[in-house]
Order: structure tokens, then sequence, then C-alpha cells
């Protein structure tokens, strides 16, 4: 352990505090214990509705580094690294991004998603270098995941992004007086004391999957890759995927199934432009460059 927390005493934390409403958890029946549990799991939405205004900023100042070339990194260790791990995997395939652009890393690395690496968050320098190790760069944007707030490791990122003057957003669920950490933009999501105590898994952890769900969804969302609500950008790899690109081509360019598979040929398996070739009637090259011209923005492009 090393750093400003080799000593820290954590007890007066949010996310370490005993919950009232859960005192007697042993002695409840299980139909009262689900009931505290449901009651409770009502926090994490009303944490991330008071964090909007920040996840907004966030939003905008990471889609502006994408665009710019820069690439997006979520750095944390146990629950909060493995769902920033998470997070980073569902890009590929939901947005048919490059697995570059959307990284996730994890005090420990791959093996500490199966079994618990915990002692590693206690390396402040070890963040640092496991973004040095992936060519981490001031184009670049962070985010830096820690329920507690305390992880050296995830406060270690934090320092070398700033000093690089890459983005640097801080995701916590204490309030920025009890654990200030190194950032730009402040991400709070203030679940309150855990059904059992200490146990981030929980609330927290429920909290941080719905605020990176919004995060990286807005941000693909402002770089081009959602038409309305549907999902553009994707790439057809399988019976599933083609089911759903050819139900979006028959709702947004009405046309039938047959159809759709010779534009899913012709494009490459490219929904957003097979799209863009039923609506406007061109080749696979011409919507290529049209689609170019655009910034990639398949209503840009459509109008």
């Amino acid at each position: 352990m090393s750093g400003a927390f080799a000593d820290v005493q954590r007890g007066h934390l949010l996310t370490e505090q005993a919950n009232p409403r859960s005192a007697d958890l042993d002695a409840l029946s299980t139909q009262d214990l689900v009931a505290v549990f449901v009651e409770e799991d009502r926090r994490p939405q009303e944490a991330v509705a008071a964090a909007a205004p920040a996840l907004s900023a966030a939003i905008d100042a990471i889609a502006e580094r994408l665009r710019a070339g820069g690439r997006l990194f979520y750095l944390g260790a146990g629950t909060s690294g493995r769902l920033g791990v998470l997070d980073a995997a569902e890009c590929p395939p939901t947005f048919c991004s490059p697995p570059e652009l959307v990284q996730g890393v994890l005090a420990g690395g791959a093996p500490a998603l199966l079994r618990s690496s915990e002692g590693l968050e206690d390396l402040f320098d070890a963040g640092c270098d496991d973004l040095i190790a992936r060519d981490f760069q001031a184009s670049d944007a962070l985010v830096g995941i820690a329920a507690g707030g305390t992880t050296p490791y995830v406060h270690g990122g934090l320092t070398h992004a700033r000093r690089l003057g890459a983005l640097a957003i801080a995701m916590a669920c204490v309030p920025a007086e009890q654990v200030p950490m190194p950032c730009d933009i402040d991400i709070r999501l203030l679940t309150g004391p855990e059904v059992l105590t200490g146990s981030t898994r929980l609330k927290a952890g429920t909290a941080t999957k719905m605020a990176l769900n919004i995060l990286s969804t807005g941000v693909m969302v402002r770089l081009g890759k959602v038409y309305g609500n549907r999902m553009v950008d994707v790439a057809v790899t399988n019976s599933k995927l083609e089911d759903r690109a050819l139900r979006i081509l028959s709702d947004l360019a009405d046309v039938d199934r047959d159809q759709g598979r010779q534009l899913l040929q012709q494009s490459k398996g490219s929904v957003k432009l097979a799209l863009l070739m039923a609506r406007q009637g061109i080749s696979p090259s011409a919507a290529h460059t049209l689609l170019e011209r655009s910034g990639g923005q398949l209503r840009s492009a459509l109008e």
C-alpha cells in the first residue's frame, strides 16, 4: 500500500456506513429480506438522476475527444473495474466500434475478472503503469471508477491523466467533500449505505452500471452510431443481428426481407450503409462517400 490512502480511516464514508433499514437483516424472513432489497434498490435510480448534469458534461467532453481521434478508457479495481471492462466489451458488438476505441483497464488484468485481486487496488503507481502500458495519450479520456472514492489505483490513473492533459473523469458513490478526486468532471452517485454494510457490488454497483450505460450510449449517439433509437452502426455477424438488421431496414426503409438481405450483402453487412442506399437509391460507394461527408451521421446524410 502506498500514497495518501495508506492508513486512511473509511468508517465515515457513505458507502461504509451501516444501513438502519437492514439492521436485523439476518433475522428477517426471506420475504421481508427481499422487500428491503427491493426498496433500497430504488436509490440507484435517484442517484443517477441527481448526477445527470455531470453525466451530460462527460458525454459531450468524451465525444469531442473521440471525434478528434482519442480513445475512452475505464479504470478501476474489483467490482468497479469489472463494470468498466463489461461496458467496454459491449461497445464493439453494439456500435461496431473498433475494440481499441473503448477500453477497460482492471487492476490485476484479465485474471481479476474471475478471481478477486483486491490487494492490487492499493498500488497507486499501478494505475499509472497500466495506462502507460496501453499507450494512454493526452488526446484520450479516462473514467476512473471507485465506489468508495479512495482506491489508490484509480487515483494514480487519474493523476497520470491530468498530468498528461488528458480528460480525467471521476466516478464514485461518496460525496466529493468526503473524498476529493483529481479530475476535470466529477460524477458522484450517492446511493447511501448498502443493505449489506460495505458491499458496494450492491447499490453502488447498480448505479455505476446504470451510469456507464448512459455514458457509453450517449457518446455513441453523439458520434452518429444511432439513428432514432436504432443501432444502425452494427455489423451483421450472426442470425440475431441479421434479424434485427432486416427489421430496421423494413421499418425505416420500407423494404421486405429479401430486399433487405440484398442490401446487406451489397453493404458488406453495414446496416447504416444499407439504409442510406435504400432511402437514397444510391450505390454502396456513393453511400459511403455521402456518409463520410456527413461525418458518419446518418440523419445528416439522409437530409
